[in-house]
């Protein structure tokens, strides 16, 4: 039988029919698999931009939670100084000289070592560290005052300052009640002594020498502002009114102080007698810490401004661009120069 011969064309695979750009086209696409460095500069650089965007925003929202936190505690120091106010008649004094700490067992006021922090403890809710250095053997209460020195007060600490509350203690003198501390826990804010120097000094040798009436204090019939050596301003005292009065605020600190004892109002513990670290006077407006020492100035580590109590227990913030003039009222209690300011 003759074999049949097929009239159609020879049998041909799909690839031979192929052009030969869509072979070229083919391999490519089986072949990529990733991104090209171009896509990836891509995102990349638009990752960057929104990390740009979204960071200073970030940052501000924790500022603004931390100057909330910052002014609280100024608040709640305004509120406790009210309190004493009320069992006491006056705002708390400020001890006797930066060479002392609280002594427990010592009413406040004119017979207290201790500052204004110290003789506040009570309310501030701080029954157990206001017991420190009860105890009735001499060797063992100078070894709980210096437990004191280094016991924690966070309401004294504003959060935006960026450094420990505890800090390198000054070593140009010792306590005179109590043992020398390994680090001092230390105060972000101070109280308004006004607007005059009244310089006083580290204080008696003994607590017999203190007590003893001919003992000569240094004079501070002229200060002029809430708290100073062993005493305090009476409500009838503040004639210009307690919402024209500074009470207490942040205080400038050098950051060459942050974690040395470099800057003399950042070197001592906040349960110490009157001192710089516990003082602040407005004959000078506040400013933001740098690295030059201005240790009788408010201020603080915000950028704009620094948060101040005032006598009527508000606090509120204060810009670094205040007339220095109308700062100086703020700081005098007496001065008859009323402050008219829209805070």
């Amino acid at each position: 039988m003759p074999r049949l011969i097929s009239q159609g064309r020879p049998h041909r695979s799909m690839s031979s029919e192929m052009p030969h750009q869509f072979k070229s086209l083919s391999a490519r696409c089986r072949v990529r698999r990733g991104f090209t460095i171009v896509e990836l500069l891509v995102v990349v650089t638009v990752i960057g931009i929104l990390f740009a965007l979204i960071i200073p925003a970030v940052q501000m929202a924790r500022e603004s939670a931390r100057k909330a936190h910052c002014r609280n505690n100024l608040r709640q120091v305004a509120i406790a100084s009210l309190n004493f106010v009320e069992r006491h008649q006056q705002f708390p004094g400020n001890g006797w000289g930066f060479g002392w700490v609280g002594e427990n067992g010592r009413a406040a006021g004119r017979s207290q070592p201790g500052g204004w922090i110290y003789q506040l403890l009570p309310d501030l809710d701080q029954a157990s560290t206001w017991q420190l250095g009860s105890d009735s053997d001499p060797a063992l209460r100078r070894e709980s005052l210096k437990t004191l020195c280094e016991t924690p007060l966070l309401l004294m600490k504003c959060p935006s300052r960026p450094c420990s509350q505890k800090g390198p203690p000054s070593r140009r003198w010792a306590y005179r009640n109590a043992n020398a501390p390994s680090y001092v826990v230390r105060t972000d804010y101070a109280i308004n002594e006004g607007d005059f120097l009244t310089r006083t000094s580290i204080g008696p040798a003994t607590l017999a020498e203190g007590d003893d009436p001919a003992y000569i204090w240094t004079d501070v019939t002229k200060a002029s502002g809430v708290s100073w050596l062993r005493g305090g301003a009476r409500p009838g005292d503040i004639t210009d009114g307690t919402s024209n009065t500074i009470l207490a605020g942040e205080k400038y600190v050098s950051t060459l102080g942050y974690s040395a004892a470099f800057d003399r109002g950042y070197d001592q513990s906040l349960y110490s007698g009157v001192d710089l670290d516990l003082a602040r006077w407005s004959i000078e407006t506040p400013a933001m810490d740098s690295d030059f020492v201005a240790e009788r100035s408010f201020g603080s580590a915000h950028s704009q401004g620094c948060f101040l109590a005032f006598c009527d227990g508000s606090a509120r913030a204060v810009s670094y661009e205040i007339d220095s003039v109308v700062f100086r009222w703020l700081g005098n209690r007496k001065d008859g120069n009323v402050a008219n300011i829209d805070f």
